[in-house]
């Protein structure tokens, strides 16, 4: 008996399915790569900043934890006309939205007229700040405004009436916690 024919034979699945796999993976990393670039030009990134390579170890990371703002410790050069705001009722309170409006413009803010939550959203207890990515700041001024309260990025779909917040870069997402109140001293 040859030397061949007491050896069990290896089908091809054994050396070349380690190969496939290997080679499924690296095309699964090429495509989500090339995904993320090509989303990253239709999102509107400018053309300069295109030439430069991105390294995936050095993106942002995005985060959705909400922070509250210390009044106290918030300071800001940022002018109160350098953005816009734009207060969403989600406090089913009638009219909260628009005398928080009122209150805002007095004090020196641009405000968009008030709108609603949409319908899909919950009666909301507690009032958020929600800002445009490189609004960070005008959020946490305008939070500071508030009182301290809480700030995020603006969530996906946007949750208001219209579904979008038109020219302005923060919603105040008033809940029942600041509807009808004065805004605090300062």
């Amino acid at each position: 008996m040859s030397q061949n024919a007491r050896r069990p034979r290896r089908g091809p699945s054994s050396n070349g399915s380690s190969l496939n796999s290997t080679m499924s993976i690296v095309v699964a990393a090429v495509a989500v790569l090339l995904g993320f670039l090509i989303l990253r030009d239709i999102g509107g990134s400018n053309s300069a900043s295109s030439d430069i390579p991105v390294d995936p170890a050095m993106s942002e990371t995005i985060v959705t934890e909400t922070t509250v703002v210390d009044p106290a410790v918030t300071e800001s050069t940022l002018p109160l006309t350098g953005f816009k705001v734009q207060i969403a009722n989600a406090s089913e309170v009638s009219g909260s939205a628009g005398e928080l409006t009122t209150q805002l413009q007095g004090r020196g803010f641009i405000v968009q007229p008030a709108i609603n939550a949409s319908d899909a959203t919950q009666k909301q207890i507690a009032t958020v700040v929600f800002f445009n990515p490189g609004s960070e700041g005008a959020a946490a001024l305008v939070a500071a405004t508030l009182g301290g309260v809480a700030t995020a990025p603006m969530p996906t779909p946007i949750p208001t009436e219209t579904g979008n917040i038109g020219e302005a870069s923060v919603l105040i997402f008033l809940g029942t916690d600041l509807a009808g109140k004065p805004l605090p001293a300062g």
